[in-house]
Formats: structure tokens, C-alpha cells, sequence
């Protein structure tokens, strides 16, 4: 994790007025007069590949929303395994747990460098008492949070390791403006479809032998959308 300082990384309302991703974040509706509100430090913090944002059960009053990278949210069973319960990209806000005052539900982990602002709850609870254009945010961000676990449950933990896969590429590729994305480790995407490390193995080999997916670079894949949708058409 890297955190700038507080008087180098956060500049006060103007950075967040001008921020290139303000159209996707939480702070979208607020108005200029709203940036008076914010008096603490809004903080950007960089994590490296397999570096954690948070830990499950952790109790700190933050929450974070992703400029740059993809994390992974990861749940722990009682039987020692865990599961990938979600991916968060670009916009995305990570910790909203946090703003009720409850623990961390999910271990927040970097899957790709990560440029995140956190955000000090009290900023938050301040805005949202004093404008009304926060809730509506506030409440679009638990409803993705809501859908997004629908769709992950309801797609990548039914049908054939190959269906899921091609599922999975598919909702990469939805996140990017081109046909290259990230792929996984085996054993995250064995997490993320419910399948064992093995069975991920044979697949992912099995697409790069299809023609479906060509290694282009450091865990980025070049993917062939249109076979991915016929194998998902098949099914």
C-alpha cells in the first residue's frame, strides 16, 4: 500500500470537483456549494497486486471508491475455503459496510494495481445530513452492490465450468473498451466459479486450444467475444 501525504494528496474540494472519474463515484450530484462541507482528508491510496484495501472483520471508519484497477471481494468459510463473491472496477465504491459502523464483510484485495480515495466516514455521514443529493447515490451504490451478487450467484455458480468461464471473460470484457482483459490466477478463478483448481486449469487450457482466449501479456488475455457468446448461446 502506498498513501500519499495528507497535504501532497489531498488538495480539498477541488480535487474532487475535478476528479476524471466524478461522473462514476459517489460524490457525482454534489454541487460546488456541497465541497464546503468536506473537511477531512479525502486520501489516495495505491495498492500493489495481492495487497488487501481491508481485511474481513477489520472495524475502521472508511470507505473506498476505485479510480484505477480491479479488486477482488473475498469471503472466508468456516471450513478454511473461501469464495469470490465479486469484482469491483472502476467507480466502483468498496467498503459500504463501513458506514453503518459495522465490520468489513469481505477481504478487499488488488487484483491489478489500484488507485483508490478513501474516504473518512464522517465526510459521508456530514454530507449526508446536510444535502439530500448524497442519499441518491448512497442508495445506487447498495442496489449495484445487491444486483451485482444476483448476477454472480445466478452466473458463474450454475451450468458447466465451461459455460461459467465464458460468463466470466464476458463480464471482463463488459469492463473494458476493447477485447483484451484481465485473466485471473487459477486459483482466483476457481474461487470466483465455484470449481476446483484443476477443472479451472483444463478450461482455461481448453479455451487457449479453442482459439476462444490468446496470452498477450502479464495475466491479460486477448478474447474472442464472439466465441465466448456461442458458447454461452449453446447452453
Amino acid at each position: 500500500m502506498k498513501e500519499r501525504e495528507i497535504g501532497d494528496a489531498w488538495k480539498g474540494p477541488p480535487q474532487c470537483r475535478s476528479c476524471g472519474i466524478r461522473d462514476l463515484v459517489l460524490f457525482a450530484d454534489l454541487r460546488q456549494t456541497d465541497f464546503s462541507l468536506i473537511h477531512l482528508p479525502i486520501d489516495e491510496v495505491r495498492f500493489k497486486p495481492g495487497e488487501s484495501l481491508y481485511h474481513a472483520g477489520d472495524s475502521k471508519p472508511y470507505l473506498f471508491t476505485l479510480r484505477e484497477g480491479t479488486v477482488k471481494l473475498v469471503q472466508y468459510l468456516p471450513d478454511g475455503s473461501h469464495r469470490i463473491v465479486r469484482l469491483l472496477r472502476q467507480g466502483a465504491v468498496a467498503g459500504l459496510e463501513a458506514l453503518l459502523g459495522e465490520p468489513y464483510a469481505h477481504t478487499a484485495t488488488a487484483l491489478q494495481p489500484v488507485l483508490t480515495c478513501r474516504i473518512p466516514r464522517a465526510v459521508v455521514d456530514r454530507l449526508s445530513a446536510e444535502t439530500p443529493r448524497l442519499h441518491t447515490q448512497l442508495m445506487k451504490r447498495w442496489h449495484q452492490s445487491l444486483q451485482q451478487a444476483d448476477d454472480w450467484l445466478t452466473e458463474l455458480s450454475t451450468g458447466s465450468a465451461r459455460l461459467r468461464l465464458a460468463r466470466l471473460l464476458l463480464q471482463m470484457l463488459d469492463a473494458t473498451d476493447g477485447d483484451i482483459c484481465h485473466l485471473p490466477i487459477r486459483e482466483d478463478v476457481g474461487a470466483m466459479l465455484a470449481i476446483t483448481m484443476e477443472t479451472a486449469s483444463r478450461t482455461v487450457a481448453e479455451f487457449r486450444r479453442a482459439g476462444l482466449i490468446a496470452d498477450v501479456g502479464d495475466h491479460l488475455v486477448r478474447c474472442n467475444r464472439e466465441g465466448l457468446e456461442d458458447v454461452v448461446a449453446e447452453a
